[in-house]
């Protein structure tokens, strides 16, 4: 990957509250959009138009392909949204909720799904297209574009986090980051005796959670059930699997091993911290080995930084049960009011294909949501992690679920921050109860 941070990595705040219904000015909106997509595809093939999250331009350039694939039959206006996720999630809802028909494609954030769908926003696939749109995909983006046993999104990309460890640093700890028994607490030990420091996802925002989330559950836990209830879901985070995470969070807060400014940190400064000369350890995103090429082609490090590091599958909590590892990505929907259905179809069809799954994660840098994908010679040369990638994405661990995500996640982030305040039973107990209440309407966020 170069510049390009994926879906759920780049520093950002936690997704919006549940539907904001503000009709007046989303119809504004609407009225403009549809009448730049009517005038746009007046006495031609139809415009598509499709809503991207910021990437290196790699969508778009996909775009220019399968317009041109499709012999004539139709055209892709590509529009990019705002770079935090939020913001992103806040334009699509307010336009869908206007039922804005010049929302053909959009690309979402596999946190937004169950909300969409719950509103009625996405268009669903029908069950002659399903086995094109989830042939070969791997279990844990799949899982991500259900809702109610229905397909409403194609995984398009996938991402995880796994474990970067400096090699001299493992080695003079006596420690194998690979071994199947490689834990956090085996990882917290070692980098304290070292004098080195672990990089986490640790502010109040999105990539906090994705980390409890991960713990939770590699150790056999959720952090909330009965999703399809809605607001009567259960939260379940008070559990000796959330007792598990908060004990790792709350240890590694307060031990040496933490770095400075942990509760503010993000992908980016557990980077910096990991590159620096006291990193030992961290867990983040694939782009993270791509970065540090390019950082030493900028002089910004020293190539003997990038051949220290080594990479592993996300680390477990126990070592008896394996780990769940992080789940990103973005998956391809289409949007309820599109005048356009059979062709919107026909592009996230040809933009989710295996041939186009590779040449995007060639082009952006972002892993395929397809396993075949990780076959490919070039893909393999471009990324020598490609096996632990496409397994730790098979096996991740997704965050729940649930129209209501935001509310659970947010709930999560609140009662989670600063980690150095984070203990077992108190912290997940409080969350249980802090949850609950924000569910049923009893407190606000």
């Amino acid at each position: 990957m170069t510049s390009v941070y994926p879906a759920t990595a780049r520093p950002r705040r936690a997704p919006g509250r549940t539907v904001r219904r503000q009709l007046a000015a989303a119809a504004a909106l609407a009225l403009v959009a549809a009448t730049l997509t009517a005038c746009g595809s007046e006495g031609g093939p139809p415009v598509i138009t499709w809503y991207i999250n910021p990437d290196n331009g790699g969508q778009g350039r996909l775009a220019e392909q399968c317009a041109s694939a499709s012999n004539g039959a139709y055209k892709v206006d590509v529009q990019v949204l705002p770079n935090d996720a939020s913001q992103q999630r806040e334009q699509l809802v307010r336009r869908l909720a206007a039922k804005d028909s010049s929302i053909d494609v959009m690309s979402l954030d596999p946190p937004f799904v169950a909300e969409f769908a719950n509103a009625g926003f996405l268009h669903p696939f029908d069950a002659q297209d399903q086995q094109a749109l989830t042939a070969g995909v791997l279990k844990g983006p799949l899982a991500t574009a259900y809702w109610k046993d229905q397909l409403v999104a194609a995984p398009f990309w996938a991402n995880t986090q796994l474990l970067w460890y400096r090699k001299s640093v493992a080695s003079a700890a006596g420690v194998d980051p690979t071994a199947p028994d490689f834990t956090w607490n085996k990882m917290i030990e070692a980098a304290t005796a070292q004098h080195k420091v672990i990089g986490v996802q640790a502010n109040r925002y999105e990539g906090y959670m994705v980390w409890i989330n991960a713990l939770v559950v590699s150790a056999g836990g959720q952090i909330v059930t009965d999703v399809e209830a809605g607001k009567n879901a259960k939260p379940a985070i008070a559990s000796p699997a959330g007792d598990e995470a908060a004990r790792i969070i709350g240890d590694l807060a307060r031990s040496p091993a933490a770095p400075p400014a942990m509760s503010n940190a993000g992908e980016e400064e557990s980077r910096s911290a990991f590159q620096g000369p006291n990193g030992g350890f961290m867990v983040n995103w694939p782009y993270v080995y791509s970065a540090a090429k390019e950082d030493v082609k900028g002089g910004g490090i020293a190539q003997s930084v990038v051949d220290d590091i080594g990479w592993a599958r996300y680390p477990r909590v126990t070592a008896d049960k394996p780990s769940a590892p992080p789940l990103g990505g973005i998956n391809l929907a289409i949007g309820a009011y599109t005048t356009h259905p059979q062709q919107a179809l026909d592009l996230v069809k040809c933009a989710t294909s295996l041939q186009n799954n590779i040449a995007y994660m060639l082009d952006a840098g972002n892993p395929a949501a397809k396993g075949a994908a990780y076959d490919d010679p070039k893909v393999r040369e471009a990324f020598p992690m490609a096996d632990i990638i496409r397994q730790s994405i098979n096996d991740a661990g997704p965050r729940p679920i649930t129209p209501y995500y935001n509310d659970v996640s947010t709930s999560v982030q609140i009662t989670w921050h600063p980690p150095t305040d984070v203990r077992a039973p108190q912290t997940p107990q409080e969350t249980q109860q802090f949850m609950s209440d924000v569910l049923q309407g009893k407190r606000l966020l």
